[in-house]
């Protein structure tokens, strides 16, 4: 269940990242101001953070730009650079709630946990989950386990965070080798059973695993994950069947209880809230514990998605190599690089990882796509074949892997690999509108299987009613088969779905010819050319047709008359 149903966000976690975006630049500060907004909108951290500490040079007390200059620094996980700030903010008595975060991290990480007591006692505001569960790690951190259970139960008592102080309860008691405790939260006897998280399941077996139940913690993580579970988990599950002891090794001490607290706020604020606040969390969760794997990864996630491409590929480089989740994090990296149309630097962290991790279909899978991507199509095919091999014997959901293998092969003139890779995938997803689509398309303009080409685009069209290129397959396959009229409604529908198409234009100016629509047939093959066509062979065709009419192309062409066809009506 979403947290947003279990307790409002703001209410849980004290959000208060930031002032109004109405607030108005601060006197004599709009130049560097503005460009500091500007940057703080795209999410353009290391501008934001150089701009809003030009400001503070001029206005040093500006409760508006100290706010904005945390969080530019937080993002960046430049938290010690942001300690100072959020000080100086105490010195002009504002407030500011990521402020406060940023100085309980930096106490934590100082090992200062009776300041941070003090500073909760004296109270510094973090939203009623924050406090309570690092009130509760802070105990601990003074060793007094008993006050921290009470601490932590006592966060169960508001109303949607009963979860959250269960599993913080359990992680701290496996901390202090209480696994028997542990246990039985994690196994419901104690108030559970908890959520089956990813980190959940892991510290669950780990703990097993210390009770010398190794056999229920691998029943455990193929019950959650299915019998072959991602790498990490895999590895994890491997040693448990060898019988080897594994170490619990989640949280093993006060801070790194606080860092997961962190990390657990930005695991429940992920997909729910704007970026900005998950990144906030997930940083200082990093602050805290440098090789938080997870915490890692969702950083990277994040500023991937927020186009701080440079950023995200910085925090995938932090993942160690002998890291179970180093292939994740490579994948990311590559993904981030291609975004940044760093394309051959993709491929290669790609080709360097079939060497590490070349048991693995999804890295030569990645890696196909991305040489389809950029047009290498028989590299592709090859890297495809790794993938297929590896699978084995095919399954529905492999349907996408045929198909993307049957393009490359089109494209390299192998037309009967590339009719069984589609055939294939109709075999595994028999009304998939992407492969029937392409396949009946395939046929139309070979000017073959024009019956059963029709039937595939119409099943592709009911399938996806609202997809202009599927649309313009129907059109164009109604011209094929001389039904004309028929065709004209279609491709005009397909106008209106893509009217910046190159394609979509140049058919329907060839449908309005063939209906004796003349001038209107001229209008979009203009249209056409002024969207510029992909290649200029095609643009070629399209100019000739304005010179001398469709019915000439097509005679010298040495193709059928618009009059004739072999399948119409």
């Amino acid at each position: 269940m979403p947290i947003s149903r279990l307790i409002p966000l703001a209410v849980a976690f004290g959000l208060a990242l930031g002032a109004p975006a109405s607030a108005q630049a601060p006197d004599g500060l709009a130049g560097p101001y503005l460009a500091a907004r500007t940057a703080s909108i795209e999410n353009d951290y290391e501008a934001a953070a150089t701009y809003f500490t030009r400001a503070l040079i001029a206005d040093p007390s500006n409760p508006l730009l100290l706010e904005y200059a945390i969080v530019a620094q937080v993002a960046l996980g430049e938290v010690d650079r942001a300690v100072p700030i959020a000080r100086q903010i105490d010195q002009i008595e504002a407030v500011s709630q990521l402020g406060n975060l940023v100085i309980l991290a930096d106490l934590a990480k100082q090992g200062d946990y009776t300041g941070a007591l003090a500073e909760l006692d004296g109270g510094r505001a973090a939203g009623p989950l924050v406090e309570g569960l690092f009130r509760a790690w802070a105990l601990l951190g003074e060793g007094r386990m008993s006050d921290a259970a009470d601490a932590f139960d006592k966060v169960g008592e508001t109303e949607g965070l009963h979860a959250f102080s269960l599993y913080h309860k359990a992680l701290a008691l496996a901390s202090v080798g209480d696994f028997e405790g542990a246990d039985s939260i994690f196994s419901g006897e104690a108030g559970g059973p908890l959520r089956a998280t990813r980190r959940g399941v892991i510290a669950h077996a780990q703990i097993l695993s210390q009770l010398e139940r190794n056999a229920d913690a691998v029943e455990l993580i193929e019950a959650t994950f299915g019998p072959e579970p991602e790498p990490a988990l895999a590895v994890l599950r491997d040693r448990l069947k060898a019988g080897e002891p594994v170490p619990f090794d989640v949280v093993t001490n006060a801070m790194d209880g606080l860092a997961e607290v962190f990390f657990t706020v930005a695991g429940a604020l992920s997909g729910e809230t704007q970026d900005a606040y998950t990144l906030s969390y997930s940083r200082l969760a990093e602050y805290l514990r440098a090789d938080h794997v997870d915490a890692i990864l969702l950083t990277a996630d994040i500023l991937e998605a927020q186009g701080q491409y440079d950023l995200a590929t910085d925090a995938y480089n932090r993942i160690p190599r002998d890291d179970p989740a180093f292939h994740a994090a490579e994948l990311g990296r590559a993904n981030a690089l291609i975004k940044a149309d760093r394309i051959e630097a993709a491929i290669e962290v790609l080709q360097q990882l079939t060497k590490s991790h070349g048991e693995l279909p999804i890295i030569w899978m990645t890696l196909g796509d991305t040489f389809r991507r950029v047009e290498r199509y028989d590299a592709a095919s090859k890297a495809y074949d790794e993938a297929i091999a590896l699978l084995g014997d095919p399954q529905p959901g492999q349907w996408g892997l045929y198909y993307a293998r049957g393009i490359t092969h089109e494209r390299e003139k192998r037309w009967p690999q590339a009719e069984a890779d589609f055939r294939t995938a109709l075999e595994l997803s028999p009304d998939q509108p992407q492969v029937l689509n392409y396949l009946g398309y395939s046929y139309l303009e070979m000017k073959t299987n024009l019956d059963e080409a029709l039937d595939m685009i119409e099943r592709a069209v009911a399938a996806r009613p609202e997809d202009g290129y599927i649309t313009d397959s129907l059109g164009w396959a109604l011209y094929r088969l001389g039904r004309y009229d028929e065709a004209v409604v279609q491709m005009e529908r397909a106008i209106e779905l893509m009217p910046v198409d190159p394609i979509v234009n140049d058919h329907l100016g060839d449908v309005y010819w063939a209906v004796g629509r003349h001038r209107e047939a001229e209008f979009q093959w203009k249209r056409a050319l002024s969207f510029e066509p992909e290649t200029e062979e095609e643009a070629q065709r399209i100019r000739r047709k304005l010179e001398v009419g469709l019915d000439v192309v097509l005679q010298e062409e040495g193709a059928e008359p618009l009059a004739v066809s072999k399948n119409g009506n």
